[in-house]
């Protein structure tokens, strides 16, 4: 995932909200849990069965219980942390590693270590598919896609993208669709015959990264550089509706429960809550108050939760990224109805 840059990061990050008043949205902080550590961050990842949330954390994944919060796990000695996709049913993790362009397999109940598998040139996003009960690894340096069975832990071939990719989600039917950023496109990908099956352009959306999908009414929903969302019809591309939403976005979510599409906004300091009136018509419900550089996410199904991490950023002019973090302040924030 991509790193925003240029914004004004305050010397203070915003008050832990316990007492927060409920906006239209109902949606509000309920519980903020320092994590420390000063290496900075990427993908949020649910595993609801096992009521876990994956946090790509630099060089190892932090696992917390999503209900309270608290550590529960760490996948450690990881260079280069960006995403965690789990097979559950099949008993196994997989998360990137993006310095050693690989990727390493843990156990999903026990998060024990279990191999590593070689992968294209930095991955980044990654997504299981359970219809082909394959992983797609997306990888960012050589903008393919690496696909592995999971049974067998074996890689079973690459998927040109023709750009770089971004996020990804299956729809559980055997396709994946990814963001690739570079030329503002979707692509859907068929999950069995490893291929790159629809390329759909995103205008007026630009260099998309987060994504999310409704899969009961085939909608996607890419959370764009240029200050908007975008809504995609599974079945023609068409851009059926945009949402404005804010800086800094890197990240998308959608609960099927309420029908709220979730865009965060690093620069902002908020959430965007989008509802789905109907699958081409959305509606901005609220934009609700978070903290500086909460710009990924994840939603668990079951509850409605949403999680997201940040920390205490100053800045660092002339650097990459051009801030820098407060030993120790890294943190999960916990938002819900």
């Amino acid at each position: 995932m991509k790193r925003y840059a240029g914004l004004a990061i305050s010397t203070v990050a915003l008050a832990a909200a316990w007492t927060a008043q409920a906006g239209p949205s109902g949606i509000h902080l309920l519980k903020s849990v320092t994590l420390g550590g000063d290496t900075f961050w990427d993908y949020v990842a649910v595993d609801a069965d096992h009521h876990r949330v994956f946090i790509a954390h630099g060089t190892h994944y932090v696992v917390v219980d999503s209900r309270s919060g608290e550590t529960v796990g760490d996948i450690a000695d990881i260079k280069g942390a960006h995403g965690v996709a789990v097979a559950d049913r099949l008993g196994k993790g997989f998360a990137t590693s993006g310095n050693t362009n690989s990727v390493v397999v843990f156990d999903a109940q026990t998060l024990k270590t279990t191999g590593t598998i070689a992968v294209g040139t930095h991955p980044d996003s990654i997504v299981f598919d359970p219809v082909s009960r394959r992983v797609f690894v997306f990888d960012g340096g050589a903008k393919d896609a690496t696909v592995i069975d999971v049974a067998s832990g074996t890689v079973d071939g690459t998927v040109p993208l023709g750009g770089k990719p971004e996020a990804a989600v299956a729809d559980g039917k055997g396709h994946i669709f990814d963001n690739i950023e570079d030329t503002s496109e979707i692509v859907e990908i068929d999950t069995k015959t490893m291929t790159v099956t629809k390329r759909w352009p995103l205008a007026p959306c630009t260099e998309p990264s987060g994504l999310a999908i409704d899969a009961k009414h085939g909608r996607l929903f890419a959370a764009c550089d240029n200050e908007m969302m975008a809504a995609v019809d599974t079945a023609t591309g068409k851009v059926v509706a945009t949402v404005p939403t804010g800086k800094g976005a890197d990240g998308a979510g959608f609960d099927p429960k309420s029908g709220d599409v979730i865009i965060p906004q690093g620069g902002d300091a908020r959430l965007s809550v989008i509802h789905e009136v109907t699958p081409n018509s959305y509606k901005l419900v609220e934009n609700v108050a978070t903290e500086r550089g909460a710009r990924t996410m994840d939603i668990d199904p079951a509850t409605g939760r949403i999680y997201t991490v940040t920390a205490d950023l100053t800045p660092d002019p002339g650097k990459h990224p051009p801030y820098k973090m407060t030993p120790g302040s890294f943190r999960v924030l916990i938002y819900g109805r």
